[in-house]
Order: C-alpha cells, then structure tokens, then sequence
C-alpha cells in the first residue's frame, strides 16, 4: 500500500518514491535523446513554467490497461522526457464517451490508468498528471477552436472513418474529437507533443486550427495560443499486432493474442510471443513491406534493448531464438513495472490526480483568460 499525507502545494508519498523504478525498465538509447529545436520562451504564460524548458503534453484514454504499443510508443517516452521537459499528462476521459460507455465504466478506469501510468514512470515530483474532465476549460477552449475549425478537415480524419466504419452507432462527439483534442494541448501552451506516428494528422489538424484561431483573434502581430510541435520518437513508434503484423498493436484488435498488455503474466508473454506471426522463408531481415511479422519483432526488440534493428537481425538464423529473446526481453520490462503498480493504493492515487488536477487548472485558467479577452464577448 502507498500511504500519502497533504502537504503545502503537493501530495508526497511516505512509503515507495514516485521515482521511475529500477531495473530494465529504462533502456537508456541516444535514439530517445531527442532534440527538440527552439524553445518557446513567451513571457506571457502566467504559470510556474521555466523559461527555456519546453511544456510537454499527451493524453491518454482510460479504455483499458495499456498495452505494448502504448508504452513503447508513447509512454516510455514521456518518461524520458521529464528530465528536459515540463510534463503535462492528461488521462482523457471525456474523449471516451465519445463511444457508448455503461455509468461508471470510465471513472473505474481512469484510476486503473493512472495506476498504470505512475508505474511506468511518470514522476508527480517533475510532471503534472491529472484528469481531462476536472478541468473545464478543455470543453470551453474545444468549442472556441470548433468555430475555427472547417467541416472537411475534420471529415478527412482517417481515425473517424475507420471508428465510424466500424461502429454502429457513431456520435457527434467522435467526429468533433480531434477539436477537443486540439484544445487540450494548447490549453497548456505546449511547446511539443510526444505521440505515436498515428497521431500526426490530429497533431496537424491542432496546429492549423491554432494557427487560424491566432490569425483571427490576434492582435499587433501577437498569438493568443502557443503552437505546438509534434515529436515521434524514432525508435518502436509503432507496434504491430502479433497476429495481423500488417495492422498496429490495439486494445480493441479482435484477437487478443496479439496483443501484449502491461499487465500480462510472464506465462502470457511467452505464451504471446510464441505463437506471434511471421513467414515461411526463415530468413531474418529487417523489411517491414515484406516481412511484417518478423520486423515487428526486431522493432520491439530493438526498442527494448536500445539496438538497431539492422544489426539485430544480423544475430538470428532462425525465427525461434529470436521469438524467445524477444519474450525474455519484454519479461523483464514488465517486471518492476507489474511490482511497482501492485504497490499502488486506490485512494492515494485518487489524491494525487486531485492534486494534478489543481496544478493543471492553474496553468490552464490564465490561458483561457487569454482566448476569452481575445474573442472579446460580453
């Protein structure tokens, strides 16, 4: 159990350090060293972000325990980046309901991912993490940035076709998504958003929106949001499911052996990355047009180990030596996370995201300030 007691400004816990813990967790690779280009120094920003020290922000929907891809596409990376970054992660839990959800549904698992996401490793001493729906102004500034959103941009969004395609019931709100999404990344005047390859056209979609939303409501040649930039990590930003290689790994993949999840037993990993697909030749190579299957394995195994995936695949003959590699690799992974998250309490991890939520407000207040002065209602 963590135990937590209230201090002036933030929760600290007594007993387990929200320090990333140790072991093979944190592969330490010059491909997650990443550099980040100009720092946006704006001396508006109202809040306690350090000038010179970019604002990171990503969101993640509490649909589930987080699986492989997840982590080595997004979440290892925001840990990575809490020691040059000031970290805003947001557990968005409104973008959720823009499916059909039981009462209930969503509050249990936004504890679960919070859970998930401190024991990975994100660090509620250097980053803020809270929760999307306990700070209202993400629903305010979605609705400004709506209004300077076009019809067809958001018709376009490839993660809307293949969403409604494959929903009998499709909501508004799905389609209106990525304005939302938009909003909760310049709410907090980000300097870059670290997230999968999958998101770069919502990440696109937020710059031209803000770029609009700045050309209209701007004045003497000064922006009211802050544009942000995209940053993917150039190693595993997308793992493939261990069934269907040519699709990327999901919670929501009809087979589910194709999926590794954080919370798998040893058993199941091996179990998973056993029976993973591959071909029929038995030669080893990196070539994800041709060999989809076995350079999914390189790639998770490069990532884990900080290796190219090139010389990697040097090493092998054979399919075998390389599934239980990968296996023993990804193991290790999920040990010390597994343990930390076992440690975690329902109600101190329910205060922490309280706490999160009151440091998130104060940065996102002032900034909503900003866009109402802007727009200049009554």
């Amino acid at each position: 159990m963590i135990l937590a007691r209230w201090e002036p400004e933030r929760l600290t816990p007594l007993l387990h350090s929200t320090n990333p813990p140790s072991g093979n967790l944190y592969v330490k690779s010059e491909h997650y060293h990443l550099s980040y280009g100009v720092m946006n120094t704006d001396t508006r920003r109202p809040d306690s972000h350090q000038v010179g020290v970019p604002r990171a922000f990503s969101g993640i929907q509490p649909t589930g325990t987080p699986h492989l891809g997840n982590y080595l596409g997004a979440i290892r990376n925001w840990v990575e980046l809490q020691t040059s970054t000031d970290g805003v992660y947001c557990i968005v839990d409104l973008h959720a309901l823009s499916v059909p959800r039981e009462p209930g549904e969503i509050r249990r698992a936004t504890l679960e991912t919070a859970k998930d996401l401190i024991a990975c490793g994100i660090d509620l001493d250097r980053s803020t993490l809270f929760v999307q729906s306990q700070v209202r102004e993400h629903t305010e500034l979605a609705w400004h940035l709506q209004c300077v959103a076009a019809f067809g941009e958001l018709r376009r969004m490839t993660q809307f076709k293949d969403k409604s395609e494959s929903n009998e019931f499709v909501s508004t709100a799905l389609f209106t998504y990525p304005a939302l999404q938009a909003a909760d990344i310049v709410l907090y005047d980000t300097d870059i958003v670290p997230v999968g390859d999958d998101q770069r056209q919502h990440i696109e979609f937020t710059r031209d929106v803000t770029g609009r939303f700045n050309a209209r409501f701007g004045t003497d040649g000064t922006d009211v949001l802050v544009m942000p930039e995209l940053r993917i990590p150039p190693v595993a930003a997308r793992v493939m499911d261990l069934q269907h290689p040519e699709n990327k790994m999901s919670k929501s993949a009809d087979s589910p052996q194709g999926t590794v999840l954080l919370t798998d037993s040893e058993a199941e990993v091996a179990k998973k990355l056993k029976r993973a697909v591959t071909d029929n030749d038995g030669e080893v190579r990196f070539d994800p047009e041709t060999k989809p299957g076995v350079s999914n394995l390189l790639t998770i195994l490069g990532a884990v180990t900080g290796r190219q995936t090139v010389d990697l695949a040097d090493d092998y003959t054979q399919y075998g030596p390389l599934k239980a590699d990968t296996a023993e690799a990804l193991i290790e992974l999920l040990r010390p996370i597994q343990k930390r998250r076992d440690e975690l309490d329902d109600g101190a991890v329910t205060a922490m995201l309280t706490a999160g939520a009151d440091k998130a407000r104060a940065v996102a207040e002032p900034v909503m300030e900003r866009v109402r002065a802007a727009v200049d209602l009554l």
